[in-house]
């Protein structure tokens, strides 16, 4: 089965940071930004593994949207 899962990747002085959103505490992180998204897509995996199919089907339905808000100060 797939799923389409939102993940969000940050970046810092230390690498790669990525979460996801609809599973809570299903978290990675990498030196370069193909390492962090080949570890989140094992850590989702693994993640999703552990879920049954209800529980599957709660999380993965939530709404999540991302903007981009651009503000200017004074």
């Amino acid at each position: 089965m797939s799923y389409k899962i939102n993940i969000i990747i940050e970046k810092d002085e230390n690498g790669y940071y990525a979460y996801s959103p609809e599973l809570p505490g299903c978290q990675s992180q990498g030196d370069s930004l193909a390492e962090v998204k080949e570890n989140i897509e094992e850590a989702v995996r693994l993640y999703l593994e552990t879920l049954s199919e209800s529980e599957k089907q709660v999380l993965l339905n939530k709404e999540i949207f991302t903007m981009f808000l651009e503000i200017q100060l004074a």
